[in-house]
């Protein structure tokens, strides 16, 4: 038998396996020059891809081919729940149905095959050296079978090689169909899976905007009461929240703005105090509206002088603002109350801290608002 190279080849087989065929086998179609060596396998797969009519054709032996095999195989009688082979068995004989039916099942989610009488199959066992079964094949129901071995596969291409060679070319386009097959299947899994990615990239998308849109506030785009109790329950646990500066920022008479000129005007108050203290928040700084006219801004890795300078910069900033739209406000003065957050920042938990400011702002609004208040 002549050893040639048929790459890709998938049926009941590997890909990339030498295949094992007689060395007189005269292709009928092909020509003289069709003998199987060398560029014969290339014209025997044009043959096949040209010829090819269908799976169901090439599964199964015809009355011709199926009398051939008949003469020299070995019976072999079976039962029904009998095993054949196994999936990674080592294979080196084919079989034919004489009678019965064989089930073949090639995990991994493939289709399996019910194979009725006069079809092949296992082929790739001896036509292909050192081959491992990719299928498991099971008995359905009392049958016979006829077994081929190297020995009778020679004693064929010696009695009639024109018909042995309509045999491999059939077994061939079986393993063409069964490649193409399983490149569709791939495909569509792949189409699947890049539409899944697609879906699943979406939805962290609509979940990521969701959770920022929940930790945001609305008005002002500052981030809200939820957002910054997600950022210090991060620090709390991080033991890092000491060494921050805690700011507490009040709207003075914002009840007045609202009332004389609309909430539309209190609105832009709100907008104008958010934008100032987003100028002067750094990246590791956060900045947030506790809700109503009530804001906060927690400084990180500022000492004191530092944080005295924001917090008179923002106050400051705020009376230019005032004195510039009298007419129709656009700031109010602030009202400030700020603590510097020492040792880990857990002692009392946050709610310590946040008393300190607090206590601090409260006597910021009793002088009068537009003043800064430091809890030492």
């Amino acid at each position: 038998m002549a050893a040639v190279a048929l790459a890709g080849a998938r049926g009941e087989g590997a890909s990339g396996a030498t295949l094992f065929l007689p060395e007189r086998c005269y292709i009928p179609g092909i020509g003289r020059a069709g003998w199987l060596a060398g560029e014969g396998v290339a014209s025997l797969a044009n043959f096949v891809r040209d010829r090819a009519g269908g799976e169901s054709s090439a599964s199964a032996l015809d009355a011709d081919e199926y009398a051939m095999f008949a003469q020299v195989g070995r019976k072999r009688r079976v039962n029904a729940g009998q095993w054949l082979f196994r999936r990674g068995d080592a294979g080196d004989a084919m079989y034919v149905v004489s009678n019965g039916g064989v089930a073949l099942d090639f995990g991994d989610d493939l289709v399996g095959k019910q194979l009725e009488p006069h079809a092949f199959f296992g082929e790739l066992g001896l036509l292909i050296g050192d081959h491992l079964r990719s299928a498991d094949a099971i008995v359905t129901e009392n049958s016979e079978l006829l077994e081929l071995g190297h020995d009778e596969f020679e004693i064929l291409a010696k009695r009639d090689p024109h018909l042995l060679a309509q045999f491999l070319r059939r077994a061939i386009m079986r393993v063409v169909l069964n490649e193409q097959a399983l490149i569709a299947r791939l495909r569509h899994r792949n189409r699947e899976l890049q539409g899944a990615l697609d879906s699943l990239r979406s939805t962290t998308s609509l979940l990521d905007q969701s959770e920022a849109l929940a930790r945001t506030d609305e008005l002002t785009g500052l981030t809200n009461r939820r957002g910054f109790g997600l950022h210090l329950d991060r620090c709390l646990s991080e033991g890092s929240l000491g060494g921050h500066v805690l700011i507490l920022v009040d709207c003075d008479r914002f009840k007045d703005v609202n009332d004389s000129h609309g909430h539309l005007a209190g609105d832009r108050v709100l907008q104008c105090v958010a934008n100032l203290l987003r100028a002067v928040a750094g990246a590791n700084d956060i900045a947030c509206r506790l809700g109503g006219d009530e804001f906060c801004l927690l400084l990180r890795g500022h000492g004191r002088e530092e944080a005295a300078r924001i917090t008179g910069y923002i106050a400051e900033s705020a009376r230019m603002l005032v004195r510039t739209h009298s007419q129709l406000p656009q700031m109010t003065t602030l009202s400030i109350g700020a603590c510097m957050i020492e040792g880990r920042g857990d002692e009392g938990r946050w709610e310590h801290w946040y008393a300190r400011a607090d206590k601090a702002l409260y006597r910021a609004k009793r002088a009068g608002g537009d003043c800064i208040e430091w809890q030492d």
